[in-house]
């Protein structure tokens, strides 16, 4: 069980970093930097009906390239 975890792991955290635009400094960094970075961020999270709504802190320094990855992604529910 603990290895389709670390495979799902590995999977979502390198679909986050093929993600990334190709001229950031994040499209090459290790999974440890964009864990850091991207991942264990303080956000307000907000669900409503039909999205789900991030609200950042003012101190994050990487909110542009967080919102251009995010709209990359997949949508998991059509």
């Amino acid at each position: 069980m603990r290895l389709f975890l670390h495979v799902g792991a590995y999977w979502l955290m390198w679909g986050l970093r093929a993600a990334m635009p190709k001229r950031s400094h994040l499209a090459v960094a290790q999974f440890d930097t964009l864990r850091l970075r991207l991942i264990k961020i303080a956000a307000r999270v907000v669900g409503l009906k039909t999205h789900i709504r991030l609200h950042m802190p003012t101190s994050c320094q990487d909110q542009s390239i967080l919102r251009v990855v995010l709209g990359r992604m997949p949508r998991l529910i059509a």
